[in-house]
């Protein structure tokens, strides 16, 4: 498995909250916690901007995923915004979460709570070759539900 280090720093919310923790052995995601002074609630509908607490430089090469938790959106319909959330290699502000309530009772955030996962991932620039025609494919123009259901 592919190691990197990537320098982390804390920002000023709640010093006590942790840094992105790999919850299993083969986990590929970090779950990220909410850094709050007080409890937030996001009511039904509602989508609310969650600081973490901390700022990462991410390599060039890379980006960090913010992805939703699964039992957050199962049991509760929390999920992210803009999911996946990215974060480029040269950003350096704090980590925000925009969490959204899709379930039916307001939700609360809490000190510690964890929110969201992070993945690191690597990235490739691309480079565009303008052509008249595209290569075939079995595909080829098939789209939206063209297999069938």
């Amino acid at each position: 498995m592919d190691q990197i280090k990537i320098p982390i720093k804390r920002v000023y919310q709640n010093k006590n909250t942790p840094y992105p923790t790999y919850m299993t052995a083969h986990a590929s995601g970090m779950d990220i916690y909410a850094s709050v002074e007080e409890t937030i609630v996001i009511e039904p509908g509602e989508r609310v901007l969650v600081p973490t607490g901390f700022a990462i430089a991410v390599p060039v090469g890379y980006e960090a995923q913010i992805r939703p938790r699964s039992g957050l959106a199962i049991k509760y319909g929390i999920s992210l915004l803009n999911t996946p959330g990215t974060i480029d290699a040269d950003y350096r502000g704090e980590v925000k979460i925009i969490l959204i309530n899709f379930g039916k009772r307001p939700f609360e955030i809490k000190q510690g709570d964890r929110i969201a996962q992070m993945v690191i991932q690597s990235v490739c620039k691309v480079f565009w070759e303008d052509v008249t025609e595209l290569p075939d494919s079995e595909r080829m123009e098939g789209g939206f539900g063209h297999t069938g259901m």
